[in-house]
């Protein structure tokens, strides 16, 4: 059929998207049991723990109103663990740490307070959960992160490591003598620079004699792990890579040189790329050029086999008993819970959960391709790119399809190649799709993470500007009718491109940045110094706060804008978008202001992510005037011209 592009007709709707979709989070082993986290958006948002047994049985641990999450660092991540059917979790109404033992009801353990806990193992020789603690009691400074130790008869809390600004990944060594962490000081995030310490565990519980393993303030240290024979294993970036290192008898040794990242930016706790399946044998996953793989590597004889599989996305590795568990994903299949058996004769690799049940003709399946493109300074940048896909449609010879630029979160993040229906929702109704892996991402290497130093809102808003203008030159995307959208901090590139640029000729902003300044003095403290590194130090040079802040220039802006927002936001507050809508409104120019009472820093309700994707395709119908396939309910849209 011969269709406009933009008003195809399409099976991926926002309601089979949300009905059948799911968040996967954390992933834990206990024995042969197997337990994740599920966020389920026809719950409204709440975070489940679900045990598989051994038979194949899932269970629901948690629940209902519990919700599984912790706010430390806002982001969360490491909200669970378990231990001999044991769970420990925190809830994310009231922060506290709960006990659920097997076939009993969840108690809290740890008593009311500002405190929050995360990223936490059991001591099961001492009697005691050690996690990373955000103390919020002191509402006049910010707050104290600290390590501690909770002890599981009492709830007694008692302070292990303290003194620094941040803390992560407490881990014992298998005889419990040794634990590990990590930590570091503002104004580094972790992906900048981090230290790992070592301390002996003395018989009181408390901690002697700690020892600077690795890292510093421009080396970055993710997933200390110890080996099955208590060697202490990590990943730093010291030769610019994210690579495997292991410290033995007081030396560092690297395990794996390679042009590649075996570690990620540390947004949430609890990540994972490698596991010990045996005592000197690692499983890993490692990405290049955007790709993630699997391998195995022998620590003694470094003999390091790539493993194929189906997937281009692979996170969160988990061993126990003969198998692993990781999440993972590809193209043409959504993130999944997989579990990955081994011996010295088979391999075999089964799904256990998917994100989305919802069952798609490859027809309508748009895969990514890898592209790298000129930008400025002479540097080349990568994303992917989605062409329009429906196997019902074909759009008019000649036309050009509507182009969506998506810029990805962080910015210290990087567009994944799984299977997004999100994405599938535009590409099935004839929209191209560039995701931007702009300068400033994930997966290349430490030069490129760090180009944006110092350059937030130029080199990022660049490369999508850069990337949009090298399709359109290649004649696959209509220069007339260029988008970009983007969340959080693809939210603040969205705006800055609208803003400075005036390349694209509508946008769409999710809970994005528009003041510098704003975000510098409100922000959570996980983030509140990020912006020296981005932009610079405040107050010393609020110039460039303000010269790069969209809101101080509203009289460029010249196309429209629809933003959604939630109300409950802590890490960009709502008045950013609410004085952003106000100030189009001011100039005439369209917009759509919507937001969501009850929702944070994303969405996590169904309804509400069914509003917003059917509210920004509404929204680009008005603006790019073609005609729905499917009534969505409109958005209101103040200062649109008559059609």
């Amino acid at each position: 059929m011969t269709t406009p592009y933009g008003s195809w007709t399409s099976p991926i709707t926002s309601d089979a998207i949300v009905s059948a979709a799911i968040g996967l989070g954390q992933v834990c082993l206990d024995g042969d049991d197997i337990y994740w986290v599920e966020q389920r958006p026809t719950e409204g948002g709440r975070n489940v723990i679900v045990q598989r047994t051994p038979d194949g049985r899932t269970i629901d641990r948690t629940p209902a109103p519990l919700n599984v999450r912790t706010r430390v660092h806002e982001y969360g991540g490491g909200a669970f663990t378990v231990s001999g059917g044991t769970l420990y979790f925190s809830d994310f109404t009231d922060q506290r740490l709960y006990r659920q033992d097997r076939g009993e009801a969840p108690e809290p353990l740890t008593p009311e307070g500002a405190w929050r806990y995360a990223d936490g193992v059991v001591d099961l020789r001492r009697n005691r959960f050690i996690c990373v603690r955000e103390d919020h009691t002191e509402t006049s400074r910010e707050a104290v992160n600290t390590i501690v130790s909770i002890d599981l008869h009492t709830g007694e809390a008692q302070v292990l490591v303290s003194g620094n600004d941040f803390y992560a990944a407490p881990r014992l060594s298998p005889d419990g003598s040794q634990l590990a962490w990590m930590t570091w000081n503002h104004p580094n995030m972790p992906w900048d620079g981090t230290e790992l310490w070592v301390g002996d565990v003395q018989d009181d519980g408390t901690l002697k004699q700690a020892t600077q393993v690795a890292g510093g303030v421009a080396e970055s240290i993710f997933q200390p792990e110890w080996s099955p024979d208590g060697i202490l294993h990590f990943v730093s970036d010291r030769t610019e890579w994210w690579n495997l290192y292991r410290w033995r008898d007081g030396d560092i040794e690297p395990l794996c040189p390679k042009t590649a990242e075996f570690g990620q930016a540390q947004w949430v706790f609890g990540m994972s790329t490698y596991t010990f399946i045996a005592t000197h044998q690692i499983l890993c996953s490692y990405t290049e050029q955007g790709t993630w793989h699997l391998a195995s590597l022998n620590l003694q004889t470094r003999q390091f086999d790539v493993i194929e599989t189906p997937y281009t996305d692979i996170s969160g590795l988990q061993a126990s008993a003969g198998r692993v568990v990781l999440k993972a994903g590809s193209p043409t299949r959504v993130t999944a819970v997989a579990q990955f058996q081994f011996n010295s004769n088979t391999q075999a690799l089964t799904t256990l959960r998917r994100a989305n049940d919802l069952a798609l003709d490859p027809g309508y399946i748009s895969s990514p391709e890898p592209i790298e493109f000129p930008t400025a300074q002479g540097r080349t940048a990568h994303a992917l790119f989605y062409p329009p896909t429906n196997k019902d449609h074909t759009a008019p010879v000649g036309e050009r399809p509507p182009l969506i630029v998506k810029s990805h979160g962080g910015p210290t993040s990087a567009a994944p190649t799984t299977l997004n229906l999100g994405i599938q929702y535009w590409t099935s109704r004839g929209f191209a799709v560039l995701d931007v892996n702009y300068g400033g991402s994930t997966g290349y290497g430490r030069a490129y993470r760090q180009r944006l130093n110092g350059e937030w809102g130029i080199v990022d808003v660049e490369d999508c500007v850069n990337g949009a203008r090298f399709l359109v030159e290649h004649g696959d995307a209509d220069g007339n009718r260029l988008a970009i959208t983007g969340g959080s901090a693809g939210g603040y590139t969205t705006l800055c491109a609208l803003t400075f640029h005036d390349t694209f000729s509508a946008g769409a902003s999710h809970y994005g940045i528009s003041d510098l300044e704003a975000l510098a003095g409100e922000t959570h403290k996980f983030e509140s110094r990020y912006l020296d590194s981005l932009v610079g130090p405040y107050p010393e040079r609020r110039d460039l706060y303000r010269a790069r802040s969209p809101i101080h220039f509203t009289d460029r802006l010249s196309c429209p804008l629809i933003l959604f927002q939630g109300l409950e936001d802590r890490v960009v507050s709502p008045n950013q978008a609410e004085t952003m809508a106000q100030a189009l409104r001011d100039k005439g120019l369209p917009v759509a202001y919507v937001p969501f009472e009850g929702e944070q820093h994303g969405f996590r309700r169904a309804e509400n992510i069914k509003r917003a994707l059917d509210g920004e395709l509404y929204f680009y119908s008005q603006i790019f005037q073609f005609e729905l396939a499917e009534a969505v309910e409109p958005v209101k849209i103040e200062n649109l011209p008559p059609r």
